[in-house]
């Protein structure tokens, strides 16, 4: 019994420091309104859950259950990684860990209490889109006999399991140090499409598998693998079937609880690692920063120009910083980008690009937030027109590094294809200035990784606004609206930021 206290006080105390931020209860009111657009109505131009183009089911509870599961399972395992990680490194470099150790509690049942933790947090969203479902199939009214059952049934069977997984990795990234920041932020991305929406993923292929099983020869259009999860435009006139109950095997049922399991005992088996990571919270950066003024000495004469004034020293100061901070990893897998940039077909140009990019996510965000990481804030704002040198130069080395790091696509591109070529400067920095402006406005990096991320996620399918190399007059029209915008709001924002701090 003792042991079952120190866990829910661990829980409780974890949920209240969530619930306690306003970004919490924002995140759950955007959770609502996304709830009711993957609803869409028979006369919108969208589908979110069908078979193929135009085949989906009317909505009774079961198939909103159904829509809301799959939508959970898939893209609330990406959105929800990033909404939940951090605990574990806020517990290490607040101390608090250094005061739960000294506790009879475990290692292990400290691990449990932040899974469990984690799944509390989603359990809540998926209870606001259970809320928000319920009232859009009274709306819709396309089938308004209500069962609350067949409602709740597909996300406890689909969407649970995928949630466990996605706790999982949110305790796993913590405790590894590398993966603490933006390297684990994209590593992400990877993992969640190789275990969540590929096309062996159970939870989606045990839905696709029922469906087409129970509707077999019944419904036209329906096949056992041509369900679209996402939002996709519909084409031709919409068809409706009927599905009003959603029979599960009991295998399945043991099937998906032994995911739930898994997840449990793969945390569990995390502890020995715990101490280790604790030790080496402060230390990361630490080591790294240490030996940074000798490395990369020939950056030293290579900015040299720069320094005619004082913001151009302090643009050439930034360079220097980040630049000399980036790992081996990183200018290894750039070297990989700039061939592919230089000798590549125009998509394998347009996904390095998007690579180099993303690999470059932690300074569009985290460099506006230094001096609030680093609490010198309050020092460097105080000196004459710190705010607006600094403001300048951040925003010249952003988009310097932003551009040079797809530089041989320019190259590349202003032979062939101009048009690219253009659109990938106007969308560097649009990248860059995005970073800044939302660690500005957000005062924290995450919204912006998990932004670019998910852009990412749809450029290497050549759509989105990172598409410059394939859409190049699509790319410009948006980034004619986005790039203003977002310079309005940084300009905007800056001031106020720099006196807060």
């Amino acid at each position: 019994m003792s042991a079952l206290r120190r866990f829910g006080a661990i829980l409780v105390a974890d949920l209240r420091e969530r619930t306690r931020a306003t970004r919490f209860w924002v995140v759950l009111a955007l959770i609502g309104v996304v709830s009711w657009w993957c609803l869409p109505p028979a006369s919108a131009s969208y589908l979110t859950v069908s078979f193929g183009d135009n085949v989906r089911g009317a909505y009774s509870s079961a198939w909103v259950g159904m829509v809301l599961g799959l939508m959970n399972s898939t893209m609330l395992s990406l959105i929800g990684f990033y909404l939940v990680r951090g605990t574990l490194v806020r517990d290490f470099e607040t101390r608090v860990w250094q005061l739960l150790v000294a506790t009879p509690m475990t290692r292990a049942g400290y691990l449990l209490a932040k899974w469990a933790s984690h799944m509390a947090v989603f359990a809540l969203i998926m209870l606001v889109g259970l809320a928000v479902g319920a009232v859009a199939q009274f709306v819709r009214a396309e089938d308004r006999a209500f069962d609350l059952v067949e409602l709740v049934k597909p996300v406890v069977v689909l969407a649970l399991p995928a949630m466990a997984l996605t706790a999982f990795f949110a305790v796993l990234f913590d405790l590894v140090p590398w993966l603490r920041r933006t390297a684990g932020n994209v590593l992400y991305l990877f993992v969640w499409m190789g275990v969540t929406i590929s096309e062996n993923a159970p939870g989606i292929g045990l839905a696709q598998h029922d469906v087409y099983t129970q509707l077999a020869g019944s419904v036209a259009g329906i096949t056992g693998t041509n369900i679209s999860i996402g939002v996709g435009d519909k084409t031709g006139k919409l068809v409706l079937f009927a599905w009003t109950h959603w029979h599960v095997a009991v295998v399945d049922l043991v099937g998906r609880a032994g995911w739930i399991a898994l997840a449990m005992v793969a945390v569990a088996a995390l502890a020995p690692l715990l101490d280790r990571a604790a030790a080496r919270a402060g230390s990361a950066g630490a080591g790294r920063g240490a030996s940074a003024g000798r490395r990369l000495r020939w950056l030293d004469r290579l900015l040299r120009p720069l320094e005619f004034s004082t913001t151009g020293m302090l643009l050439a100061a930034e360079l220097k910083l980040v630049l000399r901070q980036r790992r081996v990893w990183w200018w290894l897998a750039w070297i990989v980008s700039a061939i592919v940039q230089l000798v590549g077909a125009r998509d394998a140009v347009g996904i390095a690009v998007i690579c180099a990019w993303v690999m470059n996510a932690d300074v569009f965000a985290r460099a506006i937030l230094r001096e609030s990481d680093t609490g010198t804030g309050a020092l460097l704002f105080s000196a004459a027109q710190a705010p607006r040198r600094l403001l300048l130069a951040r925003i010249g080395a952003a988009v310097l590094l932003a551009s040079a790091t797809i530089l041989p696509a320019i190259v590349h591109l202003a032979f062939v294809a101009p048009a690219a070529a253009t659109a990938l400067i106007v969308t560097a920095t649009t990248v860059a200035v995005g970073g800044l402006a939302l660690g500005v406005l957000c005062r924290n990096p995450r919204p912006f990784e998990l932004v670019l991320v998910a852009l990412a996620y749809v450029g290497v399918q050549n759509g989105g606004p990172l598409a410059a190399v394939v859409n190049p007059q699509w790319t410009l029209g948006v980034q004619a609206f986005l790039l203003p915008t977002l310079i309005v709001v940084l300009l905007a924002l800056w001031p106020r930021f720099a006196r807060w701090r």
